[in-house]
Formats: structure tokens, sequence, C-alpha cells
């Protein structure tokens, strides 16, 4: 993954100077620190109301929205896959081994191609930060969450978000993952879904049809 970001970097910087970028650099750095944010960076809401927030916002979407402490995670992912008829999902390398429940087949899927993943039964991840204000999870090519094709391809998507992961706004999301900005990285508000000319609503057309979002707490 190193690699991929590095050789990215190079590209990028390539075509940078092939525009004659380079030398306008600072300027337009200035001009960027300069725009005005007036904009809310903040939210005087405590964690409680955080987390209310956004399973509220959750459930806007349709996305299913679970709660647990940090000893019952297996016990609770075992009654969701359960009730998804789920025998087992692929899973990114790095997912805590106290998550997975016995009784469902779980594969690291982190190398997957798309054919693969579009026959799991649905995948399993963790987060980076979460948003609650937008009812929106942020993955990245991390441990626990895995390559973005992994959140794309399958039809089924169960994510867990730990209560310290959510911020209220957008602006704290950002200044959450400013170290890790190079990583690919996805937003994700609710299942996915769309509207054709007709505005017929059609779901799972640009990742998964079915969301589950465990919430985990203390």
């Amino acid at each position: 993954m190193a690699d991929s970001v590095q050789d990215r970097a190079v590209i990028l910087s390539s075509i940078r100077r092939s525009l004659g970028v380079l030398e306008t650099a600072p300027s337009i750095q200035a001009e960027y620190a300069a725009i005005p944010r007036s904009y809310a960076q903040s939210n005087s809401l405590d964690e409680r109301a955080v987390l209310e927030l956004f399973a509220d916002r959750l459930r806007e979407y349709d996305a299913g929205v679970y709660l647990a402490d940090a000893p019952s995670i297996s016990r609770v992912i075992t009654e969701i896959l359960n009730a998804r008829g789920k025998t087992g999902v692929a899973i990114p390398s790095g997912v805590p081994a106290d998550w997975l429940p016995h009784g469902f087949a779980f594969e690291v899927a982190n190398l997957f191609d798309a054919h693969q993943l579009d026959e799991a039964q649905g995948v399993l991840t963790g987060c980076t930060v979460a948003i609650a204000e937008t009812g929106s999870i942020v993955l990245q090519n991390a441990a626990a969450q895995g390559p973005r094709i992994l959140s794309l391809v399958p039809d089924y998507h169960l994510c867990l978000v730990f209560a310290d992961q959510i911020v209220a706004t957008v602006p704290e999301a950002f200044d959450r993952i400013a170290g890790t900005s190079m990583l690919p990285t996805t937003f994700i508000s609710g299942p996915s879904a769309t509207a054709d000319i007709e505005m017929t609503r059609i779901k799972g057309v640009h990742g998964p049809r079915f969301l589950d979002v465990l919430l985990v707490s203390g």
C-alpha cells in the first residue's frame, strides 16, 4: 500500500511539473489558507447526544442500527448475521479476533477481486471515523477496513463504529483523518441508492443494498 501511495505521488508530481503548477504552489496555498471558514466546525453536543444523532441519521437512510458494549460485540454480531440469514462474510485483515463469533465462516478478503466479492454473502469492517450530522461513515485502506473495493462490491455491509469514533461535524471528521489523508478513503451515508432519469429509486448500484451499523459504547 505504501508503494502505491508513493507511486501516485510521483505520477501527480510529474503531471504538475508538465503543467507548470509547481511554480504557483505557494500562491495557491496562500489563497486556500485565506478562504473564510465561518461554517460550524464543532458542536456542543455531548458524546451521548452525538451518538443518538448519528443513529437517527442512519435510520433515516434505512440502515439497520444495533447497540453493544465492548464485551458483547461478538454476541450482537451473531444476532445480526442470524437475522440476515448469513453463514459467513468476508473481512479485511486486522479485524480483532474477539469481534468474530464462532459458527460463522470469515475469510480475509483484501486480495479478493470483484467477482469473488460479488459471490461473498457480505463484508464486516470497522471504520476510521463517523459523522453524526450527516450520518456518514468514513473508511480508509487500513487495518479492519481494507481496500475500498471491500465496501463497494458486496451486497451487504456490517460496520462497527465505536462511540469515540463519532464526531458531530464534517470539519471534525477531516481533522481526524488529516494524518492519513493520503490513504484511499470512502464516505458512506446509508445503503447505496440512486434514481434513474424516470426517478425510479434503485438500490445497490454504487455499493451495498443493505447496511447494518453496530454502535459500540463504553
